[in-house]
C-alpha cells in the first residue's frame, strides 16, 4: 500500500503553548506509515473569528488553509475542535463562493488525529513504558465527542499501548474552556473546571489525558494554580514513540 501524504494542521494552541504535541503527532503518523508534511504557511482555522461573528475574517482564513493543504491525501490535527472547524468550511464560504468545491474536498479529508489513526489506518501503537502509563483517566473534549463522534478511538489506542484507563464519573462533561466561553463567562468556566478536577480526583488517577489542547491547558492551568499532583498530557504525548537519539 502506498504511503499517504498527510498534512499536519498544527493548531494555534499547539504552536504557541505545547509544540511537543505537534512533534509527537508527527512521530505517531510516521509510525503509522505516513509521510508527514507541515506547511509553513498554515495559520488559524478561523474558529475564533467564526464564533465571534467575523464572517469575512473566517472566510479569508478558510481560503488560506485550503491553499496551504492543497495536494495532500489527508489533513490531520491533534484537535477535534480545529478539525470540526475545517469541516465547516463549506458553510463558511457558502455555495456561491468560487472555492466552495475545494472546501468540500478539504472537509472530506480532514481528520482528528486519533480518529485518523484508528478509523482510517487501523493503527496500533507500540507498548508504552510502565512509567508513562500509571493511573490514567481520559477527558472527552466537547468538539471531538459531539461534533466528530470521537470517544472510542483514543481509548482503543491507549489500550493497544497497554495503558488501562480508569474512567472518571464526568468524562464527557465540559471542562469549562469552550474557546471564547471561558473569556466571556469566567466565573461559570472556573466552576466547571473545578468540577472536572473533583471528578479526576475521585477517579484516583495521577495522569489526565485528553485529545484537545484547549481542554488540556484549561485543566492543567487550574491544577497548577491549586497545586494538584495530577499531570496532564495530550494523548499524542503519551502514545508517540520516543524521538530518535540521532535526530533527523
Amino acid at each position: 500500500m502506498a504511503r499517504r501524504r498527510v498534512g499536519l494542521f498544527v493548531t494555534c494552541l499547539v504552536d504557541f503553548f505545547r509544540p511537543e504535541v505537534g512533534f509527537a503527532s508527527i512521530r505517531l503518523l510516521e509510525a503509522a506509515g505516513c509521510d508527514v508534511v507541515v506547511p509553513e504557511v498554515q495559520t488559524c482555522c478561523g474558529q475564533p473569528a467564526w464564533n465571534s461573528g467575523d464572517r469575512q475574517g473566517a472566510e479569508a482564513l478558510a481560503v488560506a488553509v485550503i491553499d496551504a493543504f492543497t495536494g495532500l491525501d489527508a489533513v490531520v490535527a491533534p484537535s477535534g475542535s480545529c478539525i470540526g472547524m475545517l469541516r465547516q468550511f463549506p458553510a463558511v464560504l457558502g455555495s456561491a463562493h468560487a472555492r466552495h468545491d475545494e472546501a468540500v474536498a478539504l472537509a472530506a479529508r480532514a481528520f482528528e488525529l486519533t480518529s485518523f489513526l484508528v478509523d482510517e489506518l487501523s493503527f496500533e501503537p507500540a507498548p508504552v513504558q510502565a512509567s508513562s502509563a500509571s493511573a490514567v483517566t481520559y477527558h472527552d473534549a466537547c468538539s471531538g465527542l459531539r461534533e466528530l463522534g470521537i470517544q472510542a478511538q483514543p481509548r482503543a489506542l491507549l489500550a493497544a499501548a497497554g495503558i488501562a484507563v480508569t474512567e472518571m464519573d464526568a468524562a464527557t462533561v465540559c471542562c469549562g474552556f469552550g474557546g471564547t466561553f471561558c473569556v466571556k463567562y469566567p466565573e461559570i468556566s472556573g466552576g466547571m473546571v473545578d468540577d472536572k478536577l473533583a471528578s479526576i480526583e475521585r477517579s484516583g488517577a495521577d495522569t489526565l489525558v485528553t485529545g484537545d489542547l484547549g481542554c488540556l491547558l484549561n485543566i492543567e492551568g487550574r491544577l497548577a494554580r491549586l497545586g494538584g499532583p495530577v499531570r496532564a498530557l495530550h494523548v499524542a504525548e503519551i502514545l508517540a514513540p520516543e524521538e530518535s537519539k540521532g535526530g533527523k
